[in-house]
């Protein structure tokens, strides 16, 4: 889905749709309510935004309150206590700033807050408190896959990256799978699944004048329980935003807008403004700045604010990225020199005799990194040797970050508030300072270095015969690169010339090298193939690519990212030792260990999405991942386009699936919730990216303990799961980011480099436009039909969860009119076009009788995914 545009200008235009949301803490504040979390006894702290006063009221008199009064925090405990209040996260529509949802304790469907006043102040993302109301208050709906209903254009903005580089690869959308390696981050699950949830759900609040539809004569199944806010439990919104300035002449203070139409306008005193901005306020139409809320009375549909900085014009790519990263609250402050001190102040840094004779000596192994070729942070490496019993040694060495990061040190205080370094396309916002990102942990190429070993013996067959796991030292070899590690992949035969490889350590010649590629290959193929056949599930999504000016940094090309043989090798060895350190963590603190688990998806979306694929004659199996797996790789067709039917059907898959998360199995009592649905295991951490995971740091601590070659993790339950939590919210945070970096870069290619025309498949019908899958670049674009230029008309029909659009249109040359059809599968031409807005771009549907014979396609219909089927039986 694309995200909905920013003002080009004044904020006319958008102040009849939006309205507001709440107040605030710093960002001072919130840090020091994390840090107090590392060392409080565990007690909930009420962080209810206070009723000051209004500053900057614009009327006279008392105003009428808007909203209602928070319970006080003894008379929320006891409400949740008894039942009659339940908590959760605050989740609000991007696309419709009106509509929020909070999760449903029963795992039933979530709850639905109608309007601003419901959300009485709270963000997005807020641990809130409500109540539910009344019966007769509630929503009469049918749920829909498809969105049939969503006929309002978005009216709401949410604001995606990789290593820098000349060449970057950005996830256009979410990938159920866990492995974790130096590329990036792909994520199993649908990202705003619960923010767009209304864009699937077809709400239909019904009149008194038909008494037969009002809520009290309906079965609950055909209800959607309401509810409001009564008291906000924890502030996890920043309350920083950027957006555009308004000057208002008969006021003191100016209006600010948000980008993000989920946070309320915010009046801000004059004082706060440029100096000039009063009586020049047109020289600020296109300048991004941004503010924080401070205040929210509870009689005004405005919040009250403080201008903190400009960050420069709109459309401009370091102005908007930082837009982004402020508007997700993520740190790209320099480090502090506490910070900085805590780091080794005698360099060029070496590994003292007595920590080596702590470690187990791996450095006349050959060890080697792959990786990106770009990449600067390598905290993986792999091994494998052939044993005289016709066996394999296979390891995964993993940079040890805990030795530099002392637990409670200012170092460690500012990775677990960061949590996370975030990818964009043109940088990366380290967790920690580079120093130890690119130098003392980056297990760089004929360097000692420290590092952290699983080592295990396998058969041929990929059968594990022992493991071992502990502090090691190594010495890679060499940095490969993905492409250098597939080209011995593809040649296992001929070996690769010295000249088109990195410089390599003499010891260990290429054709060692070239043989410990091709035989973790040839593991990875076998392991690989018993996880699916053990019942895993891979939902896939494309990635974007660009190629980037070394000058200007601005995007001079894009294509989407292969994967390829060479990543799923990478990809299987780092979920083996993920598997494996779980394991052992939990085995050794069955109360504290750090894990990850992926719940099943969403039972009634999957109802929903299965009824829908059985009226498109799509034979998809839901009753497990592996099944889900299989059916997807088997309800493809053989021809050019089964790729894009196959990304098609992988996004209808991905909606209902929920997120994954990091939890304390301490606190979760049941250990079948413990349970990672796609990968289909009962347990899994993240223990292989700890340069740039925080939540990895901490397994590594508990690793260590549980080996005897550490200390004890200074942490009770309660506290790690505070932690992880945080890594949850960051980690969320940054995937989004991620996002919308590349959306970004994607907008600024077709502003230089469009108009770009492209093959589309859709991908969603709704009853006044469809959202398509545009082949070329892998982008997903809404086509608003009363946009398209040369349409008569359109009509919209449904049969069950099928839906259709008939569009018609004008005669051209030859006098004929032309009538096309819309659904699931039909393949269109597209024009990707700036739009007038900066940073946005638009999809315009090519006339059929312009785009020829193979754009007016009307319909890819189910028959033809299912041909390979037909043909087998």
């Amino acid at each position: 889905m694309e995200s909905q545009q920013q003002p080009k200008g004044s904020s006319q235009s958008r102040e009849g749709k939006r309205a507001p949301n709440q107040p605030v803490m710093s960002q001072k504040d919130a840090y020091a309510r994390l840090l107090s979390q590392h060392h409080s006894d565990g007690t909930s702290v009420s962080l209810t935004p206070d009723k000051n006063k209004s500053r900057n009221k614009g009327g006279k008199g008392k105003k009428k309150q808007v909203f209602e009064a928070y319970m006080s925090s003894e008379e929320v405990s006891a409400g949740l206590k008894r039942g009659e209040l339940i908590q959760g996260p605050l989740r609000i529509n991007p696309k419709k700033y009106h509509e929020a949802f909070i999760p449903s304790p029963d795992g039933t469907r979530d709850l639905f807050l109608d309007g601003v006043a419901a959300r009485n102040r709270a963000l997005n993302g807020d641990i809130v408190v409500v109540k539910v109301l009344p019966r007769d208050q509630w929503k009469v709906m049918k749920s829909d896959t498809d969105g049939e209903g969503s006929s309002e254009q978005e009216s709401g903005t949410d604001r995606a990256g990789a290593p820098a580089g000349s060449k970057v690869t950005c996830s256009s959308a979410d990938v159920i799978v866990e492995a974790q390696y130096s590329d990036g981050e792909e994520e199993q699950t649908h990202t705003d699944a619960l923010a767009t949830r209304v864009e699937k759900m077809n709400i239909k609040t019904l009149g008194s004048t038909s008494n037969f539809l009002e809520p009290q004569n309906v079965a609950d199944k055909f209800l959607q329980r309401t509810a409001k806010v009564v008291y906000i439990m924890e502030q996890k919104h920043s309350r920083a935003a950027t957006g555009f300035l308004r000057f208002l002449s008969d006021k003191n203070f100016a209006m600010f807008s948000p980008m993000d139409h989920r946070v309320p306008r915010v009046n801000v005193p004059l004082a706060d403004c440029p100096e000039d901005f009063p009586t020049r306020p047109g020289d600020y139409t296109n300048t991004l700045f941004v503010c924080r809320i401070t205040d929210w009375p509870d009689d005004s549909t405005f919040a009250e604010g403080q201008l903190l900085k400009s960050l420069g014009m709109a459309g401009e790519i370091e102005p908007e990225t930082e837009g982004i990263l402020t508007d997700y609250d993520v740190d790209f402050s320099d480090f502090s020199d506490e910070v900085l001190q805590c780091l080794p102040q005698d360099l060029p840094w070496i590994i003292s005799p007595e920590e080596l004779l702590k470690r187990r000596d791996l450095r006349e192994e050959c060890i080697f990194t792959i990786d990106p070729s770009t990449a600067r942070d390598l905290d993986d490496a792999l091994s494998c040797r052939l044993l005289p019993d016709g066996n394999f040694e296979v390891g995964v060495h993993i940079a040890d970050v805990s030795y530099f990061v002392q637990e409670g040190s200012a170092l460690d205080l500012i990775a677990s508030r960061r949590a996370t370094s975030v990818y964009l396309v043109q940088k990366v916002i380290p967790m920690l300072p580079r120093l130890l990102c690119e130098e003392l942990c980056s297990l760089n190429p004929m360097t000692d270095r420290l590092t952290f070993s699983v080592i295990w013996k396998l058969t041929p067959e990929g059968k594990i015969l022992s493991e071992w796991f502990g502090r090691s030292m190594i010495r890679s070899c060499v940095k490969l690169s993905y492409d250098h590690a597939q080209s011995m992949i593809d040649s296992p035969d001929t070996l690769l010339d010295p000249k088109v490889l990195p410089p390599c350590d003499p010891k260990h010649p290429v054709d060692e090298i070239h043989r410990a590629v091709v035989d973790l290959h040839r593991l990875a193929q076998k392991l690989r193939a018993q996880r699916f056949q053990g019942g895993a599930l891979r939902l896939d999504q494309l990635k974007l690519a660009f190629t980037l000016d070394r000058e200007t940094g601005m995007p001079q090309g894009c294509y989407i990212y292969q994967y390829r043989d060479s990543n799923k090798l990478v990809e299987e060895f780092m979920l083996l030792a993920n598997m494996a350190v779980a394991h052992q963590v939990y085995r050794s603190f069955p109360q504290q260990a750090l894990l990850r688990r992926h719940p099943p998806p969403q039972a009634k979306l999957v109802d929903d999405l299965m009824e829908f694929c059985d009226q498109m004659g799509l034979n998809l199996d839901f009753s497990s991942a592996g099944a889900l797996h299989r059916s997807l790789h088997e309800t493809l067709g053989m021809d050019e386009y089964s790729s894009a039917r196959k990304e098609v059907l992988t996004h209808m898959c991905s909606r209902p699936m929920q997120m994954a998360v990091y939890y304390c199995t301490g606190v979760l009592k049941e250990e079948a919730l413990f349970r990672h649905y796609a990968l289909n295991v009962p347990f899994y951490t993240h223990f292989t990216s700890p340069i740039r995971r925080y939540a990895d740091v901490l397994v590594h601590r508990l690793l260590a303990t549980s080996l005897a070659c550490g200390p004890h993790l200074g942490l009770e339950s309660d506290d790690i799961q505070k932690q992880a939590s945080h890594c949850n919210d960051k980690k969320t945070a940054s995937k989004r980011v991620q996002e919308l970096s590349c959306e970004l870069f994607f907008s600024v290619f077709v502003k230089e480099c469009g108009p770009l025309e492209s093959e589309a498949m859709v991908m969603g019908v709704l009853d006044q436009s469809f959202d398509v899958l545009v082949l070329r670049y892998g982008v997903q674009k809404r086509i608003y039909c009363n946009a398209l230029k040369g349409l008569e008309n359109f009509h919209f029909t449904k049969v069950g969860k099928k839906p259709e659009l008939t569009l018609v249109w004008a005669p051209d040359d030859s006098d004929s009119r032309c009538v096309q059809q819309i659904t699931i599968f039909t393949l269109v031409e597209v024009l990707l076009q700036a739009d007038e807005i900066p940073t946005k771009y638009t999809a315009v549907l090519k006339h059929p009788c312009e785009a020829g014979p193979q754009g007016s396609a009307p319909l890819l219909d189910a028959s033809c995914l299912l041909g390979s089927q037909d043909a087998a039986q």
